[in-house]
Parts: structure tokens; sequence; C-alpha cells
């Protein structure tokens, strides 16, 4: 018998999971902490905790990640050179330290506009070189012809022997900058993902497990290892992904929207025919406008571990995400006594962080280029939560919120809260951690809201589910102002939202909201056995998809010779007639899906490929079209 594992390394959760290859049936499952900042270790904890009789006989483990996401996020990704060749156009604030602008590009026939200025590139490369660990390239339409880009590559190469990223390997669309953004970010990305990956296979390797690795990408399909290494940038938001896919194999449905509630936000997805519908314009992360692929999502802070606050006697979720009051108590013996018989703040003091639960702790990173009043501050928190009440007492000075705002981002101290995790412990609908915790804090937080303690975790909940419900018809309603949908689903005046396909709850303790969202939306809302691993699930049968785009041209020559010109990955062809490139196109398309799918160590087998075709013509029907775009979609699986 064998068996696949698919691990997803969440915000919050670690998840694992165990699949028959015969039937997709789900063997075990496991959901462990996620451990900053060496994700390692939450994974191999995942997987401690599932029936190790299963790891010798598992030949595929494909992974999901936040890793590349949470890099962009925090700012936190390897120096990298970006050379842009051509008439760019740069925004003001562009927050790229080493970057330069040289001569060179193409026209819209990929005719070249003017020479490369190889000598600029050179002397832009001396002088960073020692100060970057990879370079990116996005030339002026790169992708009707790629020569410049890949002459800088080579004599980067050649001069430094480091990556170097081109903007054509990752996208096809026009917008020759958003291009050398996603090739920059790229860059920045290599190390941190080659680390990632090589852990994880040491990991397999010493387990005894001969698997072979895929990583899920941000548009729900799988990747071979060397195309995750090149192009770690396509793994962006492919935890959401995960979850869409997941939510689909689980329930069974090939047409469903999908809420993943997770620890740090709610997420909101569709699959229609077993397919995403992707971002028309690319992902934007972390303010960056990029040309990655990925699946369109609707989403909020919102999540489990979002942290609930009191102030003015209004409840606030979110949007940082905290350790739970309940996490906490089993993570750091002693804190519950320590939540008991904790200083209460007034209620004028009350802010995100002054709050009779709030606590912050080390979480192990060392500290690095920190200014005079972080380093103070830093040396007052320790490895045990303490509140800022706490810390104020010992050390009578007032602390700046900016201060403690600027080390949490660093990812030097962790912060604990009450979190709707905590309200579901309260209400018992959720009981995995200390639940005396949950309770302790909501009987603090109620006396800054004059409202019984149970009461308020039940306004928390449905809070919770009405949030859910936005981000759902936001998502599916994109065209009407969130705003407006918000009064509709606050008013019960005869009115309901109704959902004419299935709504799949993926995530933790789901099955709690299921109720309350029903009250708020007419829907037939399902929850999958095993739910809380969807994401996990996702990771393993996701399926190979390749998306191929050519396009054909008619134009004419300076001698008024009629050309046809076809762009595609490979780069630029002429050819004589529309029949011929015509011709070449098909047979070219259907080859680079396959090398696509062998290369991902997909089954070719089961590759299906569908072809659409798009005509441009400006005279009477049966002319030849000025312009004919194919697009190639194969869809395979993973050999098992």
């Amino acid at each position: 018998m064998q068996y696949s594992m698919g691990i997803d390394a969440g915000g919050t959760y670690t998840d694992s999971i165990i699949i028959r290859d015969s039937d997709g049936k789900v063997m075990d499952s496991n959901k462990a902490l996620t451990t900053y900042p060496d994700l390692l270790e939450g994974i191999r904890n995942s997987i401690n905790g599932l029936n190790q009789k299963y790891l010798k006989d598992i030949k595929m483990v494909s992974v999901s990640t936040t890793l590349a996401t949470n890099t962009i996020l925090e700012k936190n990704g390897y120096p990298v050179g970006l050379i842009l060749v051509g008439d760019y156009e740069i925004p003001e604030k562009m927050h790229v330290e080493f970057h330069t602008v040289v001569k060179g590009g193409h026209d819209h026939h990929g005719a070249e506009l003017v020479s490369l200025d190889m000598e600029a590139v050179e002397a832009f490369v001396s002088k960073v070189k020692d100060r970057v660990s990879a370079f990116a390239v996005s030339s002026y339409f790169s992708i009707r012809n790629p020569a410049h880009e890949l002459a800088v590559k080579t004599r980067i190469q050649e001069l430094t022997g480091m990556p170097v990223v081109c903007g054509h390997e990752l996208s096809l669309d026009l917008g020759a900058y958003e291009r050398g953004t996603t090739a920059y970010l790229n860059a920045q990305l290599i190390p941190i993902a080659s680390q990632f990956i090589r852990s994880i296979q040491e990991e397999i390797s010493r387990r005894g497990m001969n698997s072979r690795l895929l990583m899920l990408k941000c548009d729900g399909s799988v990747v071979g290892i060397n195309e995750a290494l090149e192009k770690p940038i396509e793994s962006i938001f492919s935890g959401p992904a995960a979850s869409l896919v997941g939510a689909s194999h689980l329930s069974g449905l090939e047409t469903c929207a999908v809420i993943d509630v997770g620890g740090t936000s709610t997420d909101v997805s569709m699959l229609e025919n077993g397919l995403p519908e992707l971002c028309a314009d690319g992902a934007v992360v972390g303010g960056w406008q990029t040309k990655v692929k990925a699946i369109r999502m609707e989403t909020s802070a919102m999540g489990g571990d979002s942290h609930v606050w009191v102030r003015n006697m209004k409840i606030n979720i979110g949007p940082r995400r905290v350790i739970p009051l309940c996490v906490a108590a089993v993570k750091y013996p002693g804190f519950l006594e320590v939540l008991r018989k904790g200083r209460i703040p007034g209620a004028m003091r009350l802010d995100e962080n002054v709050q009779p639960t709030k606590f912050f702790v080390k979480t192990g990173v060392e500290p690095s280029d920190l200014g005079k009043f972080e380093t103070e501050l830093f040396e007052k928190i320790g490895n045990f939560p303490a509140s800022l009440n706490d810390i104020f007492w010992e050390t009578k000075k007032t602390l700046s919120p900016g201060l403690l705002d600027s080390l949490i981002r660093k990812r030097l101290i962790q912060a604990i809260g009450f979190t709707p995790t905590d309200a579901l412990h309260v209400l018992g609908e959720y009981t995995a951690w200390d639940g005396e915790a949950s309770i302790v804090g909501a009987k603090l937080l109620e006396r800054y809201t004059q409202t019984d303690h149970i009461e308020l975790c039940k306004q928390i909940k449905q809070d919770v589910a009405r949030n859910m419900a936005l981000n759902l018809v936001s998502f599916i309603q994109k065209d009407v102002l969130s705003s407006e949908i918000e009064k509709i689903l606050l008013s019960d005046r005869f009115t309901q939202f109704r959902m004419k396909i299935p709504v799949v709850l993926i995530g933790g303790p789901v099955v709690a909201y299921a109720r309350e969202l029903k009250q708020i939306l007419d829907a037939d809302i399902r929850i999958p056995e095993y739910a809380e691993v969807g994401n996990a699930v996702g990771a393993v049968v996701g399926k190979g998809i390749k998306r191929i785009e050519i396009l054909i041209k008619s134009t004419y020559s300076k001698d008024k010779k009629r050309l046809v010109l076809l762009f595609s990955p490979q780069g630029r062809e002429t050819f004589g007639s529309y029949p011929e490139a015509f011709e070449h196109a098909e047979t070219l398309g259907r080859k680079l899906v396959m090398e696509y799918m062998t290369e991902a160590g997909l089954d070719k087998g089961q590759v299906q490929i569908e072809v659409s075709k798009k005509d441009v013509s400006l005279s009477e029907a049966g002319a030849i079209p000025v312009e004919t775009k194919l697009v190639f979609v194969g869809v395979g699986m993973p050999k098992i």
C-alpha cells in the first residue's frame, strides 16, 4: 500500500495529513503550533504526531507554506540588485535599495528599439555585487523578445556566478515594471526557499522516507521541487489555495465557495468546475503589484487568534494576531496565576496594547540593529509573559506603544491576549487548550463592557460569523461596495442573502460558527470531515496545472513583405505564412505543457490539455487574422 503526505505550515498551526493513494482516504492527521522563525521545528512536531507506521510507504510529500508571503510582508528578503532595461517610468517611492535603469528594450513586435548598454550593466554589477545575494532583470517588452534579459543574465553570471532572475521567466503579461517587481521579489526569496526546501528534504531523508517532494503554488496547482526552487514567488498565498483544493476534495464538490478560518485571517475563494478563479492583474502582496497568477480571494484580518480588546466600552477584534490565553496557559506553566493576579489598568488608559488580558514575551530571535530605546524595552521583556503594567511598575517608566509595535514587527517579541478562540473555550464549543484561562480573561474584560462574560463571548462569536458572511458576499458580489453589503447583513428587516452554490467551511473549530452563519445567510453550508486540516489535504491533492500562451501576429517588414510573428515562452519566431505559424504553435503549446508535467513528476498518461483560440480580424470573415491568441491549459495528477 502507498500513501501521500500533505503539510501546510500556516500562520498559527502546521497541519499534516496522510492520504491513501488508491482511493484518497484520509488515514491520519495532526496539528502542531507553527514555530518562528524556523518553520522546520513545527513541521517536525506535526509529523511526530502522526501514526509512524505509514511513513515508510509514503511516496510523495507536498507542502504549502506562508514562508514567501511572510518574508515579503516582514521585509526580511535577501538583498537583490534590480536592473531595468528600457525607458521605464519609475514610481516615486520605489522601495528597492540597489537598482539601475540602462538603455535597451524592444517594441511590441519584438524588434530592438535601442541597443543594450552592457557597459552600464557591468558598472552596476561591479558596484553592488558584494552587497547583494542575487540579481533581477526586466527588459522592456521582453515578453516579445527576451534577448536583452538573457544577455544581461549571461553576463552577470560570468562576472559573479550569482543567481539571476529574468522577468520573462516568471510572466508573459504586459507590464514591464511589474515584471521587474516580480523578478526582484523572486530573487529575494531564492535563498530562503532553498534553505526551507533543503531542510524538508533532509527531514524526509532522516526519517527514512523515500518520497518525492512537491510544493503547492498560489493558483492551486502543484510544482516539482526544481521549479519551486527557481520560482518561490509563486508560493505566495499558497495557504488559501490549499484550503480551496482541500475543501473540494473533502466535500466532493467541483463547484463551491470556501471560507477558510485561520488563526490570522479569514479567506474566501471559489472553485468552479474544478478550477479556481485567478486574479486578472496578478497578486498584490505587501503593497507590491506582481504578475504572479494567484487565486482571487476576499480576505480580512479576523481569525481565530485575532486580538480581542476593549476601549470606550466597545469590543474590537483584530487586526493583529496574538497567542490565545488558553494556549499561553499551556505553553507557559504558571501563566494562569499571573493572569488571575495581574494589575488592572484604568478604563481611561486602555488601548490595543494596554489591556487586562494583554501580555508580551520574547520569541527567542536574536536582536540586531536596535535603537537605544528599543534595546531598553526589549531587555525589560523576558521569556515569561509580562503585561505593560508589570513592566511599568518594575521600571517606573512610561513605555511607547510605537517601540512595542516595532519589536513585534521585527518578530523579537510575541503578544498574548484574549481571542475568538478563547471565546469558544468559554462557551464550551472548543476545548483543545486551557479553558480556565479563557474564562478568567473573559471575566476581566466584562468589567470594561458592563456585559456578562458569557454574553460577551456570544457577541464575539456573532461578530466573527458576520465577518465571514461579509467576506463571502463581498467576494461573490465583487462590484458592490462592502459597506452596502454590510448594511443588509446588519439589518433584520425581512431580508437575507441566498447563496446558489454550496459553502464549505475549512479550518480549526469552524463547526462552532455554522449555526450563526446559517442565521445570517440562506446557504447550503457544509463542514466536511477533517475540515480542521483542510489546507494540508489541499497541499497533497493539488493537480498539476500548466497554462501556456502563444501569440501569433501578422505584420509587414520594412520592404512591405508580409511576415507572421509567433511569441511564446521560448521567444520570438518568424514564419512566412499564417498556416505555418499556427501549425507550429499548436505543436509547441502541447510540447511545452507535457515538458512541464514531466519535470514536475506528474503522470503524463493522465494529462488533459484544453486549447482556446481568440482571433482579432480587421476585415471580412475568412481573412487571415491580424492576431491570434492560443491558450493551452494542461491538467495532470501526481504519479501515485
